[in-house]
């Protein structure tokens, strides 16, 4: 009985935050990303202490993630990506290559971090989020301007990248046998794979059309389901992560007909696993690192977003074709860290690419960036605000 109560305790604990504290951000005009940070915070171990299991969150969280790599899966026709191919690839691949190195080389010399955890640190940071970047684009009514859609295309590359990113950490953690990485997991991954495609291609298709027949609209909403996390369930038995085989199930269906269904059934589960997610990751966050050690959490986080803001804003301005205000909108709301950050230097952490400390100071400062950028946002609002006059010269670079 405990157990259930817990659980049931747990789940309005949880609720409730999010219900009072995600207003209270977009009030504040900080976004809902830094309010469910917030709730994640208030409620976890570091402060009031009210759920003190983040584990337990941290698992159903990860369904958050899942569902993201589905819908960003989903996004990836072929047809989309080839018309967004210059700011795609080559702004996107640029972004991340860059600030990249510099993080990395800061890492391995500054800091004195080893080549493994200096690579992963280097790419994990360099990602920025997609669910707060997105947020704060519509919010401003941005995403149809130049730096709105060069935006998105930088971060369409960015989660492309984490993917191959969250597949290569457990080789880099070096206490994986050779003899595990045999021929046996690449014939189960290759048998998990062909599953998916013949399933993708033939199966889908009559399964929707008999559910959508029913005229139960939770029937599409559970087929839906089912599609997401039974991929994702495939590909973590054949060895792959969840997160990766949620994508690729994502792109095997971007040319379904069924897919518009699936995407509208999805969102608002997206939406609330995504800021469960959020939550967890402020759960997580030791507090206790920040009053110990303040001048570094603090110096770590501004570190992040002054690199991360005039690269940013010089591949936008050189790369991109934007203006002024239109590059500097562009660097600040991608200069904070990402949720795929997260979801990297976990797996860090379980195969000792990353010091426990290392994690815990990353995980806190990327949180913290989340914070920081809204704040910026503020600070810089009429600079951002410039972007009127001149605003017919970048469309004609894209």
């Amino acid at each position: 009985m405990p157990h259930d109560g817990s659980l049931l305790q747990a789940t309005v604990v949880f609720l409730l935050a999010v219900v009072l504290l995600v207003p209270l951000a977009q009030r504040l005009k900080m976004g809902a990303v830094p309010g469910y940070l917030l709730a994640g915070i208030l409620i976890g171990p570091s402060v009031l202490g009210l759920l003190d299991n983040p584990e337990n969150v941290a698992r159903l969280s990860e369904m958050g993630v899942v569902m993201l790599l589905f819908v960003i899966g989903l996004e990836l026709s072929p047809q989309r990506l080839w018309t967004m191919r210059r700011a795609l690839f080559g702004v996107g691949s640029l972004q991340v290559g860059l600030t990249a190195v510099a993080l990395g080389l800061l890492a391995y010399f500054a800091f004195g971090q080893s080549k493994a955890a200096a690579i992963v640190l280097g790419l994990g940071l360099a990602l920025s989020s997609t669910a707060f970047g997105l947020q704060v684009l519509a919010e401003r009514k941005d995403l149809g301007k130049p730096h709105g859609r060069l935006a998105v295309a930088i971060l369409l590359f960015q989660d492309i990248a984490a993917i191959p990113l969250i597949a290569v950490v457990p080789l880099l953690g070096g206490n994986v046998s050779t003899a595990d990485e045999g021929s046996w997991p690449l014939l189960a991954v290759a048998v998990g794979l062909g599953t998916l495609i013949v399933f993708g291609r033939y199966l889908l298709s009559p399964v929707f059309k008999w559910t959508v027949g029913s005229g139960l609209p939770e029937l599409s909403t559970a087929t839906a389901l089912l599609v997401v996390l039974g991929t994702a369930w495939v590909m973590e038995h054949v060895g792959v992560s969840m997160a990766l085989g949620a994508f690729l199930a994502g792109v095997l269906m971007a040319e379904s007909p069924f897919r518009h269904e699936l995407e509208t059934q999805i969102e608002p589960l997206k939406g609330l696993l995504l800021g469960l997610f959020f939550v967890g990751v402020g759960m997580s966050a030791d507090l206790r690192l920040l009053f110990d050690r303040p001048l570094l959490v603090l110096g770590l986080t501004l570190l992040l977003v002054a690199i991360k803001l005039p690269l940013l804003y010089g591949l936008g301005r050189t790369a991109g074709g934007l203006n002024q205000a239109q590059a500097l909108c562009l660097g600040v709301v991608l200069a904070s860290g990402g949720e795929f950050a997260f979801v990297v230097f976990k797996l860090a952490l379980e195969h000792q690419v990353l010091a426990q400390q290392v994690h815990d100071l990353l995980v806190l400062a990327i949180t913290l960036s989340m914070a920081v950028v809204p704040l910026v946002m503020m600070a810089l609002a009429r600079q951002l605000r410039g972007d009127s006059p001149a605003q017919a010269s970048p469309e004609t670079g894209h």
